[in-house]
């Protein structure tokens, strides 16, 4: 997921280049609720559901691009998203069937078969012009530029959206996508159904006197990558909705991603942690991860409380972000959790 690689810059972006690759979207949401081995929990549909009725595109539209850039848009016959987020968006507006070719994160049903034009999050501009875009939808953190550039040398329109960050996030991501694709109603229509559905996961959210203290780790056994979220991890606004404290921020971590230590974990001392799915598995589950030094010595590993959703939709904040919240908090407070 190449916004939150441009997040760990600093931190092992190296070894996580290898450890990404097998980094994926979509799919089942599970994890560990005490006491034993990691466990399912709730789970996360690895199918979208598109708006109903007939997507109809009003083109050409000219949008601003998130780079400073105006973008015109003649038309949307052939759609790349390079990102897992970007064509969960273009698939659920009811598109789907416009898009050529997906980002590595991009695994849900609807896109498995669509030729994946990625290689290790960087983008091959060859393989992108290969296929005749009339529309590529990125983020600020698509990469390498030299590829973007070529593909905009191209005369390709290339619409970039800022990454996601939090729940404030989702309306305005979809709407600019639909905007671009001359489906703006469309988008308020999507935009109003996600925060709809994410407002209703939230009314149900257990109220605790004392709320638990939740740790984001991003661990990457295969490229020995074990780091701490903080502040700009961009799963405080998650953890926070599932009425949850994000450990890491609350324990001073400012920056988006520290290396884990004992004392960090001390600090944070969280009553639950919160990890990717490829992520536990890359430590050998439950039991690899409270072997990581200091994690057997919190509250959370005391008691095994570990909370796993798959890595390219937690922090995707678009279309199935109600789905995510509900998979946290029902693992979060379900079987006597934290």
């Amino acid at each position: 997921m190449r916004p939150l690689r441009t997040r760990l810059a600093g931190a092992a972006v190296a070894a996580l280049a290898l450890a990404l690759t097998a980094t994926g979207c979509g799919g089942a949401a599970t994890g560990a609720s005490g006491g034993g081995p990691a466990k399912a929990a709730a789970t996360t549909a690895d199918r979208l559901e598109p708006l109903p009725g007939t997507a109809r595109p009003d083109l050409p539209v000219t949008v601003e691009s998130a780079d400073g850039k105006k973008v015109t848009v003649g038309r949307a016959d052939r759609v790349v998203p390079l990102s897992g987020s970007l064509s969960e968006i273009v698939f659920t507006l009811g598109l789907g069937s416009r898009v050529v070719a997906r980002d590595i994160t991009a695994t849900f049903e609807q896109a498995a078969k669509l030729p994946v034009v990625t290689r290790n999050h960087d983008v091959s501009a060859e393989s992108v012009l290969s296929l005749k875009p009339d529309l590529v939808l990125a983020e600020t953190t698509t990469g390498p530029s030299e590829a973007m550039d070529q593909i905009r040398a191209a005369g390709v329109p290339v619409l970039v959206v800022d990454p996601a960050q939090g729940l404030s996030d989702v309306g305005p991501r979809i709407d600019a996508v639909a905007a671009a694709l001359g489906v703006p109603a469309r988008g308020a229509d999507l935009a109003k159904r996600s925060q709809q559905r994410i407002a209703a996961v939230r009314k149900d959210v257990p109220r605790r006197t004392t709320k638990p203290r939740v740790a984001f780790l991003y661990v990457r056994g295969s490229a020995s990558v074990y780091l701490i979220g903080g502040q700009k991890s961009g799963a405080t606004s998650l953890l926070e909705a599932a009425g949850a404290i994000d450990a890491g921020a609350a324990s001073g971590l400012r920056k988006d991603f520290s290396t884990i230590t004992t004392e960090a974990l001390a600090k944070a001392a969280p009553d639950a942690i919160l990890v990717m799915t490829k992520g536990l598995e890359s430590v050998g589950g439950v039991d690899g991860l409270v072997k990581i030094p200091g994690v057997a010595e919190t509250p959370a590993g005391m008691n095994r409380r570990i909370v796993s959703i798959e890595d390219g939709v937690l922090l995707n904040y678009g279309p199935r972000t109600d789905q995510v919240l509900e998979s946290l908090v029902g693992q979060l407070y379900g079987d006597g959790a934290a």
